[in-house]
């Protein structure tokens, strides 16, 4: 059965509707992604080239296990730029 636009949206707002914690942040993260996708695409093809080759270093740093959690990176920055 083919549905018009109408019927999706609805159809998708009862599915998401059912959808309770993990799930549906989880849902809301892919759904983002999908809408983003071709912004974001855009912004990468925008970034120079020391900009990219900077972030997969640090993409093949997390790789290879040598990324910290944010909560320590935070740590460390308010240390740095307390007035304190």
């Amino acid at each position: 059965m083919k549905m018009d636009s109408s019927q999706i949206k609805i159809d998708l707002f009862r599915k998401l509707d059912s959808l309770r914690g993990r799930n549906l942040e989880e849902a809301y993260g892919l759904l983002l992604n999908f809408i983003n996708g071709k912004s974001q695409i855009d912004d990468w093809k925008n970034l120079t080239s020391e900009q990219k080759d900077a972030l997969n270093l640090g993409i093949e740093q997390l790789d290879k296990g040598q990324g910290r959690n944010h909560g320590s990176v935070m740590t460390d920055m308010r240390k740095r730029f307390s007035n304190g």
